[in-house]
């Protein structure tokens, strides 16, 4: 073999532990077990830092048994190992399925680190706002939001772990709802918003369109309660520097 199809070799064996890798190698079975230990222990612990609340909401087994199954079926695909932990809530849907709270916990862990390394943007400042003809305005939201569905109370578990206080149960929600997450300056943040709000900011999202908004929120509420929660969540969002642009389409 010559060295490229050595490294390719030893990758396989790496990943897999597969026999043919090892016996093209050379078979030394003990030697290449202590490159593999330490292979799948710098991966769980990059999800350990990474997930730390989860890691305490699953309890260290389950945790380590999730992290193993999920190293198996995803090697590393990124020149950093920071972004390893990406695919992690994808894969916990295999080895959880009926656990909607574990899923939402990870997601919420995921996104904050996410947003914590997204592009910078500045709000926009409220004076830029009295000359805006919102009839034709175009709302830009910052780089680092994520929204997500929210069915279970994983907000308050996550925010109990955080602040370090006896979690609840886990429990489905009455109402489902969603989940906000960006980074205001120099911290990302996490709010629970009803369903109205996350569907609302997802049609800003692939929209933009202002006048697309109060569209949808009249179709939802009426004519003048949709064009009053229009100016209400438009408030909110620029208090909490959630747009950082507004254009003209």
């Amino acid at each position: 073999m010559n060295l490229v199809e050595w490294q390719q070799t030893f990758r396989t064996w790496l990943v897999s532990a597969s026999d043919d890798a090892a016996l093209r190698l050379g078979n030394h079975h003990a030697g290449l077990a202590v490159y593999q230990n330490n292979y799948r222990a710098q991966l769980v612990g990059c999800l350990e830092q990474a997930f730390p609340n989860l890691r305490r909401w699953l309890g260290e087994e389950a945790f380590l048994s999730a992290s193993i199954s999920y190293i198996d079926q995803q090697p590393p695909h990124a020149w950093t190992l920071d972004a390893y932990p990406e695919g992690f809530y994808h894969g916990l849907k295999r080895v959880f399925p009926h656990n909607p709270d574990v899923h939402e916990l990870a997601w919420i862990e995921s996104a904050l680190n996410e947003a914590f390394v997204a592009a910078d943007a500045q709000p926009v400042p409220l004076a830029a706002l009295a000359a805006v003809d919102w009839d034709t305005a175009h709302l830009q939201l910052t780089p680092s939001l994520r929204c997500h569905d929210l069915t279970t109370n994983a907000e308050a578990i996550w925010s109990a772990l955080w602040q370090d206080t006896p979690p609840p149960e886990a429990a489905m929600l009455e109402t489902a709802g969603g989940l906000l997450v960006w980074r205001r300056q120099f911290t990302s943040r996490l709010r629970q918003v009803d369903e109205l709000e996350l569907h609302a900011l997802l049609q800003v999202q692939g929209d933009g369109s202002f006048a697309g908004l109060c569209e949808y929120l009249v179709q939802r509420l009426g004519e003048e309660a949709g064009v009053m929660q229009a100016g209400e969540y438009l408030a909110g969002w620029l208090g909490s520097e959630l747009i950082v642009g507004v254009g003209h389409v």
